[in-house]
């Protein structure tokens, strides 16, 4: 192989690698743009129900590698930025983004994490050792960043604390579920099937729209759906109906509607994130659940296919032809 193409690999490489860190940046600087759609102020800090880019670095992790971790850093940065500008000392809640979810993939690796979620252990593992533990970290940088920058004061450390660790939280448990499903998932075939999946997905926001703009306490409503979506079509349903009904929440309880009226904003957030850690955990614990299920009962026809395959060779008249024995 000559030197020129080596250099037209290695540089072509390069652009590779570089063109995938900017993608990973401009799509979590974008969520985060989106996620600030809904942000409340907690003593001064804007923190959001929901941080979809948490969910997007996790993702993007487990998908390509520690290679990208540049592109989360970049677009934390310019999130930043977006909302006030950027100091040096902001450089911790940028060292706390990125840390978290890399802590994320390591620990998922050393758990034997399978990003297909087809096990109960994985989705176990991807709540407890992919959001709630590392996201600790984010949420202790950011918070203390503020604090020792004078802009938030000491007294609103854990208001602000436990609101960030929740919304980076959500991010993983809604948002990175999501884009594991739709790296393997692919559409139905069948009719039938897609005019359920769309029957799914208009019922959840139609009783999700009810239950969060109704003065009754209707939260409930939303369950009966998210095991539908689990059951019949596992984690490419569950997760969007999951993260539908975290929305349409977010988007109520911002605007103090329903049974979010009148609320003070500790009793605002718990109620939400109550809401949306049952929905994440509903639908992903019981989809990976019916996953391996389905697996265990497909290995266990192969294997009976199998031994009758056997049993019937070795029968007396395994060996006869059409016209008796040979």
């Amino acid at each position: 192989m000559s030197d020129a193409l080596v250099r037209t690999l290695e540089w072509r490489r390069s652009c590779a690698a570089l063109l995938l860190i900017l993608g990973v940046a401009a799509a979590y600087y974008a969520t985060g743009r989106l996620g600030l759609l809904r942000q409340v102020v907690v003593a001064g800090a804007v923190v959001t129900p929901l941080w979809p880019p948490t969910g997007i670095a996790v993702a993007a992790l487990l998908r390509f590698g520690l290679r990208v971790w540049p592109g989360i850093a970049l677009g934390t940065y310019f999130a930043i930025e977006g909302i006030a500008a950027f100091h040096v000392v902001d450089l911790g809640i940028v060292a706390g983004n990125v840390l978290a979810p890399v802590c994320a993939l390591l620990l998922l690796r050393a758990a034997g994490f399978r990003p297909e979620l087809d096990r109960l252990r994985d989705g176990l593992a991807l709540v407890f050792l992919g959001g709630l533990v590392p996201m600790l970290i984010s949420a202790t940088a950011g918070a203390w960043t503020l604090v020792l920058t004078g802009n938030l004061p000491a007294a609103s450390f854990w208001p602000t604390w436990s609101a960030w660790w929740a919304g980076d939280a959500m991010g993983v448990l809604l948002v990175t579920p999501l884009l594991l499903a739709l790296r393997g998932a692919g559409l139905p075939r069948d009719p039938y099937r897609v005019a359920e999946a769309v029957a799914m997905m208009a019922a959840t926001a139609a009783a999700t729209v009810l239950a969060t703009h109704s003065t009754l306490s209707l939260l409930f409503l939303v369950f009966p759906l998210i095991i539908w979506a689990a059951v019949r079509f596992q984690l490419a349903g569950a997760a969007p109906c999951a993260l539908l009904v975290s929305v349409l929440s977010i988007w109520a309880a911002t605007d103090h509607a329903g049974p979010f009226t009148g609320r003070s904003l500790l009793e605002l957030m718990v109620n939400l994130q109550a809401l949306n850690g049952a929905a994440a955990l509903t639908g992903l614990l019981l989809a990976a659940l019916v996953t391996e299920q389905n697996n265990v009962r497909l290995k266990i026809e192969e294997a009976c296919e199998e031994l009758a395959e056997v049993v019937a060779q070795l029968s007396p008249g395994g060996g006869e032809g059409p016209g008796g024995r040979h």
